[in-house]
């Protein structure tokens, strides 16, 4: 998909849009999995842990779906 603007309805979207919803669904999906193996009690910092977590998915997502990603 590449970073190339994507026409709906007349009006353009970032590819970046597409690749941060898919991240955030990607995050919530993990922390859910997350919280129940390992629990609520281990104390971590909830806010920073889903942030970094929505970053690290959305830059995976954006890496699959570029089109240099199958060149090394």
């Amino acid at each position: 998909m590449g970073l190339k603007e994507i026409a709906v309805g007349g009006i353009y979207l970032s590819p970046l849009l597409i690749y941060a919803l898919l991240g955030f669904i990607g995050a919530l999906i993990v922390r859910t999995v997350l919280h129940r193996l390992v629990g609520q009690h281990i104390p971590w910092f909830e806010a920073w842990f889903d942030a970094a977590l929505f970053v690290i998915i959305t830059a995976a997502v954006a890496f699959a779906f570029s089109s240099t990603a199958g060149i090394v």
